[in-house]
């Protein structure tokens, strides 16, 4: 390991154990000087400014948690891969609370990459949902409902937990959100509840459409046969 390597590497653990030592999780670059027997220069060098020093420090720590979604393989049951996806999301945020809330800190002004690439999975199994007609809504505005609402129950859950402190809100919440999205049925007899499921249906045919190799439209024009879909699938049954 180049020394230039060592002390980024120094400076990163330094910092990721005082963010996590911290009442509060907050830090100053002084004290990560101080810890890791550096100068201000070098950790500005190598980070740029406080900012960047804490981003890389969520992705530091949130790698590990990354690490076993990439390694994980995808079962059968891409709704079931949701619900294990949810929990372990929550289950990191308990077990990790300063590096959660720093994560998800209206002063990080760049989203750390660790969140973008968690959005990133999440959207993919809602994807390979939709591409078995089992989600009333696009892939895009399934995740971004999925993702807030976990935060959210994340967030309270390390910033209040005396006031949520039922065990199970985390599950009830996870159920509630994926029934408004999650068709009741992976095989619904398609004679019953036809407007219902005409949403379900654009958006399973978008995800298709996504995944296909060759559709025999022009670039422009399966942008825009997504476009419409999308737009059908999240009007829902009354759009």
């Amino acid at each position: 390991m180049s020394s230039t390597t060592s002390t980024r590497t120094r400076i990163l653990q330094v910092a990721a154990q005082l963010v996590g030592d911290s009442p509060d999780g907050d830090i100053s670059t002084r004290a990560v000087c101080e810890a890791a027997q550096v100068g201000a220069p070098a950790l500005y060098r190598h980070f740029g400014d406080k900012e960047g020093l804490l981003s890389a420090v969520v992705d530091h720590g949130f790698e590990q948690y990354l690490a076993t979604k990439r390694e994980r393989e995808a079962s059968a049951d891409p709704v079931e891969d949701l619900r294990r996806g949810w929990d372990s999301h929550v289950e990191f945020a308990v077990r990790n609370p300063n590096l959660y809330r720093l994560m998800n800190s209206p002063a990080m002004r760049t989203p750390p990459a660790a969140a973008l690439e968690s959005h990133r999975i999440l959207t993919r199994d809602l994807e390979r949902a939709a591409a078995q007609g089992r989600i009333r809504v696009a892939p895009e505005l399934a995740a971004q409902m999925v993702m807030s609402a976990t935060v959210g129950v994340a967030l309270m859950l390390v910033a209040r937990p005396a006031t949520f402190d039922d065990p199970g809100l985390s599950r009830r919440v996870r159920d509630a959100v994926h029934a408004s999205i999650l068709t009741p049925d992976p095989d619904p007899d398609p004679g019953a509840g036809e407007e219902a499921e005409v949403p379900s249906a654009a958006a399973r045919l978008s995800a298709l459409l996504r995944q296909a190799q060759g559709s025999g439209l022009s670039t422009a024009e399966a942008a825009l046969m997504k476009e419409w879909l999308d737009r059908v699938a999240n009007a829902g049954p009354e759009g």
